[in-house]
């Protein structure tokens, strides 16, 4: 629907008071003709009161005239590997990839099959919380894994990293004539100290590098009033950097027009001070955590 190449793509509504449709796949998709999807959602009978999209880098001066904010992407920009292992990393991230080798971690590319499916049913079971959050990829099995990945099937890569003949963490990359998506990239937390992450992101590099793409985006670099955590702290120790883009929004109803203009288009936690925010984020992750345990 609306998409640059042509294809036909999902849309996701999210919030309740306020419904914002998005593209499902919005990190790997440009929305070409906006007001189209706006029509396509009309005459469908979608219960969305605001379609947003973003302006992908590396193209991020704004283009269109609707109502607009900034957002953000975690982008790495590729010359060739020398490069980012000399330039754009610090001792402590090449440190952590010697790490990996020295470890015994070697990652290959691997066939998207039964093998793989069942290494990211192990990972992705292997605890029901990850970062402080409750994990919503537990409890899948790997025909769920398999048939939740056949999309974008034809422009993946599969990276998977290995100790012996256990994978312990894989990545899948996506890519478009723009950009090299980094989709997935996980690994198993018992054998968080052998670096996988590290080995896998450097893999990522040299592929890209070796295939003359030049930008892997990482999804975005900071979320909403989260603010920076160590997510965003691996992502910059591995050369990513945040590019700020802008967001579109585009109202469908009353709602949504009222809601743009006196910026409830964010929901409750946008009228939520920052302190309080990060504080209720704490007691979350401390509530998930003990939940765990």
């Amino acid at each position: 629907m609306g998409t640059e190449d042509g294809r036909n793509t999902a849309i996701t509504v999210k919030g309740r008071m306020v419904r914002i449709a998005s593209l499902t796949a919005e990190p790997y998709e440009d929305v070409a003709d906006p007001e189209a999807v706006v029509r396509s959602l009309a005459a469908s009978g979608t219960p969305a009161d605001l379609f947003t999209f973003i302006q992908r880098p590396p193209d991020t001066v704004p283009k269109h005239s609707y109502p607009r904010e900034w957002d953000n992407m975690a982008v790495l920009p590729v010359s060739s590997y020398e490069h980012w292992w000399t330039r754009q990393v610090n001792d402590k991230t090449r440190n952590l990839v010697r790490k990996a080798e020295k470890h015994g971690v070697v990652v290959r590319q691997v066939p998207f099959d039964a093998a793989l499916w069942r290494g990211i049913a192990d990972i992705f079971n292997e605890t029901p919380v990850r970062q402080g959050r409750q994990f919503w990829h537990y409890g899948k099995d790997a025909e769920t894994i398999r048939r939740e990945n056949e999309e974008y099937a034809d422009r993946s890569e599969y990276f998977a990293a290995f100790h012996g003949d256990e994978i312990i963490g894989f990545m899948r990359l996506v890519h478009d004539p723009k950009l090299t998506n980094i989709m997935y990239i996980l690994s198993k937390i018992a054998h968080r100290e052998k670096a996988p992450n590290n080995a896998l992101i450097a893999q990522a590099v040299r592929r890209c590098a070796d295939t003359g793409r030049p930008n892997i985006v990482y999804a975005k670099y900071v979320y909403g009033k989260k603010g920076e955590d160590r997510l965003t702290d691996f992502k910059r120790h591995n050369g990513f950097r945040k590019i700020d883009v802008p967001r579109y929004y585009i109202p469908i109803t009353l709602t949504g027009r009222v809601a743009l203009q006196l910026h409830l288009h964010h929901g409750v936690q946008s009228v939520i001070p920052q302190r309080l925010y990060s504080h209720l984020v704490a007691l979350r992750n401390s509530w998930y955590g003990a939940k765990a345990s």
